[in-house]
């Protein structure tokens, strides 16, 4: 590793600043590298450092080669006028469940998805369905309902496979940013705002 370069800490730390932030590539490789550094380490980020609401930062698409390995973006800043958050709550008798919520504003259109969350512990492994969801326009609820296996109830939830499951793999929690892959393969940055 170069010592000329800050390290992923100060990098991954430092993605919430609305001046002088890492640029995209930056972002990727302190990324990466707090990734493997996770995995040689074993690190286990307990359910409890992911709780409470984070705004999406940092992104990264991925795509599949033939050889079926896992291309990253470039890699991109959401703009703060384009508000995506997630949040964890923690069911109150299990310190491995709880609830996610993910919410969108684009102009005008809020959209907010929740559903169940279990944190197994195993590779730092968040699993979730979105099993409702809430359309607002101008501030106006237009629409308000399950969907998916949300007509099945959150009851199921628990018997379902994690391979059957969104997740997302959590390498970084620091006090200001929590970073992950997707099962998609792309990577991101949430931070708690200033």
């Amino acid at each position: 590793m170069n010592t000329s370069s800050p390290d992923f800490t100060t990098v991954l730390n430092s993605a919430a600043k609305s001046v002088d932030r890492p640029t995209a590539s930056a972002m990727v490789a302190a990324l990466q590298t707090a990734e493997i550094t996770a995995r040689t380490q074993k690190l286990a980020i307990p359910f409890a450092a992911l709780l409470g609401e984070w705004r999406l930062c940092f992104a990264t698409g991925a795509s599949k080669t033939k050889g079926n390995q896992v291309k990253l973006g470039r890699g991109y800043y959401l703009p703060k006028f384009i508000p995506a958050s997630i949040a964890f709550t923690q069911d109150a008798d299990s310190e491995l469940t709880g609830t996610v919520t993910n919410k969108l504003l684009v102009g005008s259109i809020y959209i907010r998805f929740t559903g169940p969350c279990r944190y197994p512990g195993k590779k730092n492994l968040l699993v979730f369905d979105f099993t409702e969801i809430q359309l607002k326009f101008l501030g106006v609820t237009v629409y308000q309902g399950k969907i998916r296996s949300g007509k099945a109830g959150i009851k199921d939830f628990a018997k379902i496979s994690i391979a059957d499951l969104p997740f997302f793999a959590f390498f970084w929690a620091g006090e200001t940013s929590i970073a992950a892959r997707g099962r998609g393969g792309g990577l991101a940055v949430w931070v708690r705002d200033e």
